[in-house]
C-alpha cells in the first residue's frame, strides 16, 4: 500500500498532489492513494457475495486482462516513460505519455465500459468499482478512478470506515480536473465525516478559492487552522500566508488583517512581518496617517522588504511634520542598503529634514506646555502628542494622548492607535494591549498586528537550555 502524505510518483493522479503543494506550499497527498481503495476492495467470502450471472462470467477475465497487461513489455514501456515525465514535472510529455500508456489498455478500457453496463447487483456495482480503479492505476488515468470510488461508495458496499476516505480521493481527484463543484462535493462530506488526513480542510479550502468562492474559502481554511491549534498541532505557516495572500488578491482588507495578524502571532519571523503589514497596508486603502502608524511598526520590526518601504514611511512622516523621525528612518535605509543617498528624493528629504529638525526640537517644550493648558484644543494636544512620540518622548506622549481622548472633536481611533504605540515604546506591553483592542474602523488590522507585537514582547524570554557536560 502506498504510504499515506507522500505522492506516488508512478501515477498521474500525483499531478492533483502538485498543484496542491503549489498553492497551499507544502506536501499534499496525491490521489495516487487510490491504490488504498483498492486493497480495500476484498473479494467477499465465497457464497456470500451476490453477483449476476452476466457480471460473473465478463469479471473474472478483464480482472486477468487488467493483471496480464500490467506485465505486457509495451505497457511497462509506457508507464516508465510516463513516470520520467511525470518525475520531472514536464508538461506537455506527461499528457503525452500518459495517453500512449492509455492507448495501450483501449481493450480493457472497453471492457470495463461493458461490465458497468452489466452490473446490476450491489457486489457488481461494487467490484466494477474496484477493477475500474485498479485499470485506472494501470493506465495512469483518474478518471477511470474516480469513476470506480463513486461506483464503490454507491454500490453501498464498501466499508463504512473506508467511505470517508474514498470521499477525500474523488474530491482531490475532482480538484485535479478542475471540477471544483465535484471536489467541494466530496471534500465536504470527508470532511464532515472527521476525515482530517492529507490536508483534506485545506484542500477543500483550495476547492472554493480556485471556483472564486473567496469568502468560503477562507472561512473553511480558518477553521481548519483553529482546529489544529485545538488538537495541540500547530498549523503550517503556509496555511496562514495562503490566507493573507487570497485576502490580499481579492482585496479583502479585513480578512488580510487577521490572517496576517494569525500568521504573525504563530510565526513571528520578520518576513511573516514583512508580508504582514505590506499585505494590511496594501488593501487598507489608508490615507498618510494610517500608513505612518503601520510604517512605525515595520520599522519596530525591522521587516522592510524593499526601497518602497523607506520612501512610503518617508512620505506619511513628511520631514515638515516630523523632521527627526525621517532622518531616523533614511539613516536606517541608507544603513540597509536599501535606499541611495544619491536618489532626488531621499536628498531632498534628507535636507528638508535636517533644515528643521534643530528648530523643531527647540519648540517642543513651548508645543507640549500649551497642550496642557486647560483650554488646548484637542488639536493641540494631539498635534504636541505626535510630535513628543516621533522623538521617542513616548511617556509625555501617552500623558498628552489621555487628554486628547477627553476632548471634544479627538479621532479616538487615531488617537488610540498613538497611545498603544507610547506604551509600547515604554515597555507597558499589558496597557498597549487594552488600548489597541479599543481602535475600531480604518485602523483597527493596524492595531490588531501592533497588538500581537505587545503581546510578544510581554512574553518572557525562553531560557537558554544549558550545554550538555
Amino acid at each position: 500500500m502506498i504510504a499515506r502524505g507522500m505522492p506516488n510518483r508512478g501515477n498521474s493522479a500525483s499531478l492533483v498532489a502538485l498543484g496542491l503543494a503549489v498553492a497551499l506550499g507544502l506536501a499534499v497527498a496525491g490521489t495516487s492513494e487510490v491504490a488504498y481503495a483498492q486493497k480495500a476492495a476484498k473479494p467477499a467470502k465465497p457464497g456470500k457475495a451476490n453477483y449476476s450471472k452476466p457480471f460473473a462470467a465478463a469479471a473474472a477475465p478483464l480482472q486477468a486482462a487488467i493483471e496480464a497487461a500490467k506485465k505486457r513489455p509495451d505497457v511497462i514501456a509506457a508507464r516508465a516513460a510516463h513516470d520520467a515525465a511525470l518525475q520531472a514535472n514536464k508538461e506537455p510529455a506527461m499528457t503525452s505519455t500518459r495517453g500512449a500508456l492509455g492507448a495501450l489498455l483501449t481493450a480493457e478500457k472497453a471492457s470495463l465500459d461493458q461490465l458497468f453496463a452489466i452490473s446490476t447487483t450491489e457486489d457488481d456495482k461494487f467490484m466494477a468499482g474496484s477493477l475500474s480503479v485498479n485499470l485506472g492505476g494501470a493506465a495512469a488515468d483518474t478518471g477511470l478512478q474516480r469513476r470506480g470510488l463513486v461506483m464503490m461508495i454507491d454500490s453501498g458496499k464498501a466499508d463504512p470506515g473506508q467511505v470517508s476516505r474514498f470521499n477525500y480521493f474523488i474530491g482531490s481527484i475532482a480538484y485535479g480536473d478542475k471540477d471544483y463543484v465535484g471536489a467541494q462535493t466530496y471534500l465536504q462530506k470527508a470532511v464532515s465525516a472527521g476525515f482530517f488526513e492529507n490536508n483534506a480542510e485545506a484542500v477543500l479550502a483550495e476547492a472554493f478559492i480556485a471556483d472564486n468562492q473567496i469568502p468560503r474559502g477562507l472561512t473553511i481554511l480558518k477553521a481548519a487552522i483553529e482546529r489544529m491549534k485545538a488538537a495541540g498541532t500547530p498549523p503550517p505557516a503556509a496555511w496562514y500566508r495562503r490566507g493573507l495572500g487570497t485576502a490580499f488578491k481579492a482585496q479583502m482588507p479585513a480578512e488580510a488583517a487577521e490572517f496576517g495578524t494569525r500568521l504573525v502571532e504563530a510565526y513571528p519571523t520578520v518576513q511573516n512581518w514583512g508580508g504582514a503589514i505590506t499585505v494590511v497596508r496594501e488593501t487598507g486603502k489608508l490615507g498618510a496617517q494610517e500608513t505612518l502608524d503601520v510604517m512605525r511598526l515595520m520599522a519596530r520590526t525591522n521587516s522592510y522588504n524593499e526601497e518602497r518601504d523607506y520612501i512610503e514611511y518617508i512620505q506619511a512622516a513628511d520631514p515638515r511634520r516630523f523632521p527627526g523621525e525621517v532622518l531616523k528612518v533614511i539613516e536606517s535605509g541608507l544603513a540597509a542598503g536599501k535606499l541611495r543617498a544619491g536618489d532626488v528624493f531621499v536628498a531632498e528629504a534628507r535636507t528638508q529634514a535636517t533644515g528643521r529638525v534643530g528648530a523643531d526640537k527647540l519648540g517642543l517644550a513651548a508645543f507640549e506646555r500649551d497642550a496642557r493648558l486647560p483650554t488646548a484644543k484637542e488639536a493641540t494636544v494631539s498635534g504636541a502628542g505626535d510630535a513628543l512620540l516621533s522623538y521617542g518622548e513616548s511617556a509625555k506622549a501617552e500623558e498628552l494622548y489621555n487628554l486628547a481622548l477627553a476632548k471634544a472633536g479627538v479621532d479616538a481611533p487615531r488617537v488610540l492607535t498613538r497611545l498603544g504605540i507610547a506604551q509600547v515604546d515604554q515597555g507597558k506591553y499589558a496597557d498597549a494591549i487594552q488600548t489597541f483592542a479599543k481602535v475600531t474602523g480604518l485602523r483597527k488590522g493596524i492595531a490588531q498586528l501592533w497588538s500581537v507585537y505587545a503581546a510578544m514582547k510581554l512574553k518572557p524570554p525562553v531560557a537558554a537550555v544549558p550545554a550538555a557536560k
